[in-house]
């Protein structure tokens, strides 16, 4: 259950800050209603997998998935585009996430 936790709270994360873009520096009331109750529900499902894995383990997933979404979104919905040393640089965020995914013993699969 601790990687559903962490998906869900990456999910929320990912939502929240999606929402933050849409708030304009908080000037609009609903987008920046669900940014707060997004980043709040983001680290309470956070908090859950931090109780049994390691704190760093947890983070490297939590920012490296969160980066890779938010580009994603960020380049379909808001047409932002990326130059090579985005793209490279987003690659080898994606390299490591895989790396301690399947190779690391820090984590129990």
């Amino acid at each position: 259950m601790n990687y559903v936790f962490l998906a869900i709270a990456i999910v929320f994360e990912v939502l929240a800050t999606t929402a933050l873009k849409q708030s304009y520096g908080f000037t609009r009331l609903w987008p920046s209603l669900a940014t707060v109750a997004g980043y709040g529900l983001a680290f309470y499902f956070l908090s859950l997998p931090l109780r049994v894995l390691p704190v760093g383990v947890v983070y490297a997933l939590w920012s490296g998935f969160g980066i890779l979404f938010i580009t994603a979104i960020g380049w379909f919905w808001f047409r932002q585009s990326l130059d090579l040393a985005a793209i490279v640089g987003i690659g080898l965020i994606l390299a490591g996430v895989l790396v301690v995914n399947l190779f690391s013993r820090s984590i129990v699969h």
